[in-house]
């Protein structure tokens, strides 16, 4: 299976792929992470430490060009590797970022989204700005205003691929967001084995039905 995880700075993309990874490896199966970062972190304190804002779209350009190479490459990685891969991150998140600052979609990414390997999950974790901007301040690596987080949240949302995606509430402790997102993967995978859809008695243990497969 290729999971994509997405949402804004804060909502736990990074801790909830590795935790995903890390489960499916201590019930055995083969798993693999996947991080498509687009150097926006680094980016960030770079402009903080010398006092000044990048323009927009001098960061875009940047940014897409790292998160492509990443995504392509993950891509790569994921078509030669028999397991669970997750990624952290993709091409998505960058449409999200444009629409947030008022830069128009283009052409080139939602035709890369088109064109590469549809992932079997692209999974939003849904988390409120103010809980995201906490744990930014508490992470001490990076900074992200209020305003802006709440402005990307709406920018994901009003994505024409969000309706296509799966929402989870990013909000909570670790283990419960870990949970959710299992119960996600059992489902997804239960559909493509020709399972009963969720809300059927038959699928119930959808938890366990996680745990114990193999991809």
């Amino acid at each position: 299976m290729l999971i994509v995880l997405t949402g804004i700075d804060g909502s736990g993309k990074t801790t909830a792929a590795q935790a995903l990874v890390d489960a499916a490896r201590q019930t055995g199966n083969s798993a693999l992470f996947l991080p498509n970062y687009a150097g926006r972190r680094r980016m960030s304190l770079m402009s903080a430490a010398l006092g000044v804002r990048m323009p927009a779209r001098l960061a875009d350009f940047i940014e897409t060009a790292v998160r492509t190479f990443n995504v392509l490459n993950s891509h790569r990685r994921a078509w030669r590797f028999q397991g669970l891969a997750v990624m952290d991150r993709h091409l998505h998140c960058q449409l999200a970022l444009r629409k947030m600052h008022g830069i128009p979609r283009g052409r080139f990414l939602p035709f890369l989204i088109r064109t590469l390997p549809q992932p079997d999950l692209v999974i939003y974790l849904d988390v409120d700005p103010h809980e995201a901007h906490a744990r930014v301040v508490a992470r001490g690596t990076d900074s992200e205003r209020l305003e802006d987080l709440e402005c990307l949240r709406g920018a994901y949302q009003s994505l024409p691929e969000f309706c296509r995606f799966t929402s989870i509430t990013a909000d909570g402790l670790p283990s419960e967001v870990l949970s959710r997102l299992q119960t996600a993967l059992a489902t997804a995978s239960g559909r493509q084995a020709g399972e009963p859809a969720p809300g059927n008695p038959a699928r119930t243990n959808s938890h366990s039905s996680f745990t114990g497969k193999r991809y």
